[in-house]
């Protein structure tokens, strides 16, 4: 039986072994892989358990802050307000103040140019006209003045 034992056989023989060695990796790899993915499997239920109740806590405590943010938008609107009308208040009271304020230094200057202009003169239609010209310059010159700062 040796003497017909050929090329071909040696072949087939070859072929037979490195067929039996592949099925045999084949499932050395495949019962790794399993117990890879049974591995997987359980990471992936134990963080499910674990991280659901994480999630749920998360959720109510987001639910929280957007309670306690929306009390700050509140509050920050009401204080927009209050601020709004405290400048109303301010800007009320400034032209209530301002304009006799203009008044009276603009009726300061005038007399003041008025004396000066009737004593270095003599004249007292030059004191009225100089004194009126002072007197609406110097509240111009205010206005502007405010106007400026505002």
């Amino acid at each position: 039986m040796l003497a017909s034992f050929g090329w071909s056989d040696l072949a087939y023989l070859a072929l037979s072994v490195f067929l039996l060695a592949a099925g045999i990796a084949f499932v050395y790899a495949a019962i790794r892989l399993g117990g890879t993915l049974r591995r997987a499997s359980s990471l992936l239920q134990g963080t499910e358990t674990e991280l659901l109740p994480v999630i749920t806590k998360l959720g109510g405590t987001m639910d929280r802050v957007n309670v306690q943010l929306d009390k700050v938008d509140q509050m920050t609107d009401s204080a927009v307000d209050a601020v709004a009308s405290v400048d109303t208040a301010l800007r009320t009271v400034s032209h209530v103040v301002t304009g006799p304020v203009g008044k009276l230094a603009g009726l300061a200057a005038g007399i003041r140019h008025g004396i000066s202009t009737l004593t270095t003169r003599g004249s007292f239609g030059d004191a009225v006209r100089t004194g009126k010209e002072e007197a609406a310059r110097r509240e111009r010159d205010l206005q502007e003045e405010l106007d400026e700062e505002k």
